[in-house]
């Protein structure tokens, strides 16, 4: 049985929608749907039933399923043990510059026989159950933003206290600012992915940091992937979008650092608990490096932090 085949079975298993399934395994849908009627043939059973509104398991296909993963878990444990880890996948959240790939970068030159493969999921809430999964290895967020649930399944740990700032239209009348006082947002709406399932981590820690000074939330926006897209709707909207300080420079926009207080997103590290990999090694190394060559977790005076970290209302 080629583990290819109940790769695919099982992605599409667990998406019940063969595009979704086919997106997340980097291949044609069309290539997808040749290898489950191959494993079907070959099992002599039909595994789904496909209508033009959804796609459901059979019971052959249930009874298959909890088989099938166990058959691809003890595949890459054997992989593992006689022919060298395979490749790391990293989520990145956003295909631009940020702490995470800066720690990627510095990890794959502390280990350059490793493969460390970014991947782009916009967003830690989608992202951390996808490394719950075993569908990604690694992610980077606000970990104590997602649900207790889920985040008792994982490890994580600090690497970065990100100041953030605020993403203008060019001709607000902030833009001509050096930096912005929080309070100056005041009667304005801030976009920070409300509506979004995939940000509710991110969404979260912007509704604890504007709460009682007179910026409310923006309304759900279309979910744009890609800076091209993200820049065409915020461009629409004119609204300010709540950011890193490291988030890319777009066209029609300028970015200005949050102060009075500098507010701190506090990034974290995410991963399966008991997973080990050369590679997260190397990622913990150059997190380690990262954050004592730039004081990434020190806390400067008159800053902002969740409730999460300080032990009441969020502070410095």
């Amino acid at each position: 049985m080629e583990p290819r085949l109940l790769r695919g079975f099982v992605a599409v298993a667990e998406e019940l929608h063969f595009t979704r399934a086919a997106a997340r395994l980097y291949v044609a849908q069309q290539a997808l749907s040749r290898d489950v009627r191959r494993l079907e043939t070959a099992l002599g059973a039909g595994l789904f039933v496909r209508t033009t509104r959804a796609v459901e398991l059979t019971a052959d296909g249930e009874r298959l399923l909890p088989l099938a993963r166990r058959v691809l878990a003890a595949h890459e444990a054997l992989a593992a043990a006689f022919g060298g880890p395979r490749a790391l996948l990293v989520d990145l959240n956003t295909d631009g510059p940020s702490t995470a790939r800066t720690v990627l970068e510095r990890a794959r030159e502390l280990a350059p026989d490793c493969e460390l493969m970014a991947r782009f999921e916009s967003g830690l809430t989608y992202a951390a159950a996808e490394v719950a999964a075993g569908r990604l290895d690694v992610s980077f967020g606000y970990a104590d933003g997602l649900d207790p649930a889920l985040r008792a399944r994982l490890a994580h740990r600090p690497v970065r206290y990100e100041p953030l700032a605020v993403l203008l239209p060019e001709g607000h009348p902030l833009a001509a600012r050096a930096d912005v006082p929080l309070d100056a947002l005041a009667g304005e709406s801030v976009y920070a992915g409300a509506g979004n399932p995939r940000t509710l981590e991110w969404t979260g820690l912007a509704r604890e940091l504007l709460e009682g000074r007179g910026i409310a939330l923006a309304p759900p926006a279309p979910v744009a992937m890609g800076k091209d897209e993200f820049g065409r709707v915020m461009a629409k909207t004119r609204n300010p979008v709540l950011v890193t300080v490291d988030f890319l420079d777009l066209p029609g926009s300028v970015k200005r650092p949050l102060v009075d207080p500098v507010p701190l997103s506090p990034l974290s590290m995410v991963w399966r608990k008991g997973f080990s990999h050369p590679g997260l090694d190397a990622l913990h190394r150059a997190a380690d490096l990262l954050a004592a060559g730039h004081g990434w977790l020190e806390v400067p005076p008159a800053s902002w932090r969740p409730a999460a970290l300080t032990g009441g209302p969020g502070g410095g």
